[in-house]
Order: C-alpha cells, then sequence, then structure tokens
C-alpha cells in the first residue's frame, strides 16, 4: 500500500466513523507518515496516527485497530488543550506534529489557524528549550516517585519511559520528531550528524543494553513474541495500550523490533522490545495465567537481568542513575541546539 492510499483510508474512517462521535470539533493526521511521499509504499510496521478533538473525549482512547487494510492509531484531544497554540508549542509530543498535521476535517477553522501559529513559533530556542524542560520534567517525575506496591512490570515501565526521554530530550532539542519505538534510532543518527556518538553510547548504557549482542536481542525478542501471542487473545479491560497487544498491531509490536533488528539496530531495538514485554506481562498477570505466565515471566526475568536488573532494589539504582544523569542531557540539548541551524536563536517567543 502506498502512503497516500494509507492517508486515504484514515481521512474515510474519519468522515465515515470520527463524525458519528459526540462533540465532534476537528480531526486530523498526524505521526511520521505526514512526511512520507504520497507515491512511496508505506512501511510494514508502520500505522496512521489519528487525533480526533472532542468536546469530552472519553477516558479510554480507540489505540491501534485496522481499517481498509491500514492500522489506524486514533486518540482524541480535548479543545482547551489542542487549540491552545502555547498549550502545543511548550508540549513535547503535541507540537512537532501539529506543525506538520493533515487536517481531515475543521469545522471552524482552528485547526488550520493553530497550525499557522505553531508552524511560525515553533523554532523559537525559547519554546524550544521549554519543550525540553517538560520532558526532563516528566522524566523525573516518572523516576522519583515509584510506587513500591506495583507489580514488578508496572515499575519496569515506568523507569523505561522515564529513560527513553533521556533520547527524547535530544530530538527535542534537534528539531526531530519525538517518536516513539524509532527513538533511540533517530537520537543515533541526530548524534552521529553532529559529531557526538559518544553520548549516544551513554544513553544505551543507561538503558543497559550498550553491550548487547544481536543474538541477545533477537533471542529476547522472540521471548517477547511468545508472549504476545498468548496476551493478545486475553481480555484486557481498560488497559491503555490494549490496542498495542492485538492481533492487528503485531506488525508492529513484533516486527517493527525485528525490523530494527535486521538493519543492526539491535540495541536501539531494545527500549521497544521491553516496553512490549512490559505490556504482555500486565494482560498476562490481569488473568492470573499460571503454569503458561511462569514460563514467560521467566523469559521477562531474564530480559531483565541483561539489562541489569535483577531486582527491584536494582531499578531503584537505576531510576537513581538517570536522575543524576538529567543535567547532562540538558547541556548535550543546550549544544545540539547551538548547531541546529534551522532554531531561531532570537529571544522572541
Amino acid at each position: 500500500m502506498l502512503v497516500g492510499e494509507a492517508k486515504l483510508a484514515a481521512e474515510t474512517w474519519v468522515r465515515r466513523e470520527g463524525v458519528k462521535l459526540p462533540g465532534l470539533e476537528g480531526a486530523y493526521i498526524t505521526g511520521s507518515v505526514t512526511t512520507l511521499d504520497d507515491e512511496k509504499p508505506l512501511p510494514g510496521s508502520s500505522d496512521v496516527d489519528v487525533t480526533v478533538v472532542l468536546a469530552q473525549p472519553p477516558p479510554r482512547k480507540p489505540g491501534k485497530f485496522s481499517y481498509c487494510g491500514v492500522l489506524l492509531d486514533v486518540s482524541f484531544e480535548a479543545p482547551d488543550r489542542i487549540f491552545s497554540a502555547e498549550t502545543v508549542l511548550g508540549d513535547p509530543h503535541l507540537a512537532g506534529g501539529t506543525r506538520v498535521m493533515k487536517i481531515v476535517t475543521d469545522p471552524s477553522g482552528r485547526l488550520e489557524r493553530l497550525q499557522r501559529e505553531v508552524s511560525g513559533r515553533y523554532a523559537s530556542r525559547l519554546w524550544v528549550q521549554r519543550r525540553c524542560k517538560a520532558a526532563a520534567a516528566t522524566a523525573s517525575a516518572r523516576l522519583q516517585t515509584p510506587n513500591r506496591s506495583a507489580a514488578l512490570h508496572e515499575r519496569v515501565t515506568a523507569w523505561l519511559f522515564g529513560t527513553s526521554l533521556t533520547a527524547l530530550i535530544l530530538l527535542l532539542a534537534g528539531l526531530r520528531a519525538p517518536t516513539v519505538r524509532r527513538r533511540y534510532v533517530e537520537v543515533r543518527d541526530l548524534l552521529f550528524e553532529q559529531d557526538r556518538p559518544g553520548f549516544h553510547e551513554q544513553l544505551l548504557h543507561l538503558l543497559g543494553c550498550a553491550d548487547w549482542s544481536r543474538n541477545q536481542a533477537s533471542g529476547h525478542l522472540e521471548a517477547v513474541a511468545r508472549a504476545f501471542e498468548r496476551a493478545k487473545c486475553l481480555p484486557k479491560e481498560d488497559f491503555p495500550y490494549a490496542g498495542d497487544i492485538s492481533a492487528a498491531a503485531r506488525r508492529v509490536a513484533i516486527g517493527g523490533s525485528r525490523e530494527l533488528i535486521e538493519q543492526g539496530h539491535h540495541r536501539e531495538a531494545v527500549f521497544w522490545i521491553v516496553a512490549t514485554y512490559s505490556r504482555c506481562q500486565w494482560i498476562l498477570a490481569f488473568n492470573g495465567c499460571d503454569d503458561v505466565g511462569d514460563r514467560l515471566q521467566q523469559g521477562y526475568l531474564s530480559m531483565l537481568s541483561d539489562l541489569g536488573i535483577a531486582s527491584v532494589t536494582d531499578l531503584e539504582a537505576r531510576s537513581r542513575e538517570v536522575l543524576a544523569f538529567l543535567p547532562r542531557v540538558m547541556e548535550e540539548a543546550e549544544a545540539v541546539m547551538d548547531t541546529t541551524p534551522e532554531i531561531d536563536q532570537g529571544n522572541q517567543i
């Protein structure tokens, strides 16, 4: 399928299904697909992100599902958040996507005005700094306040995403898209372009996979695939990432990691491998999967051991290590801003 055809499928969903949602105030396509050539094939491990603006968004987003042969990832936003240019410009995840969004429906014209304003101010250094600081604050919140009563997979998820924000901060500083699954690949490219490859190694060290081999990553991915096959068929209740652990999403959750390994980015694939396994563990634990769960739990613990995490004490120590390193990341972010020509170095916001 071509990129243009995938976008058309997303637009069709909005016009046929999205318009039925109560309080619809707009919808747009965002994410990496908006930067790809319409005549190029859509990567097999890609989905199409659709954001729907609703007067009163429901607490649970639809997430990933297949529509007309395309994997859509639909999320909701409230008007008071998405229609505020200052809120969007300061948000690490909203700003970049809003700047390049493809508007599908915009009854009031507010999305078009928002995009115009965000595009004009996006590259101001002061806004770039605000987005980096917001990401650092989120990392600190996730790493500083461990819930000691939470299950291991929940605590690992908090540590993992808090740690991965070190990569995101640098992507924001270089005006790169705040991608999730590929963030360690993208930050590698950024740092190599800026002749800072050593810092990428430090980011991988924080994650615990700097010395992982390709066979290691492939072996753990196979364990994740087994857990995924079990978890995708089980009830998920209100699990916010239920759509990510489904038959439709397998090509992203498993195929996307395998693609990175095949491209030689086995260490950079580890972030998504751990994230997917942790989500599978949530579902398995919720369903009390006894014998099968025990075997899959051993695979999960083996993966954590290879990351240098053999106990909750290790996990807390790793969180403290990332927190101590955050000031270094912010210094590096300023250096990246200095050498990113697209950034407006003035003080106007």
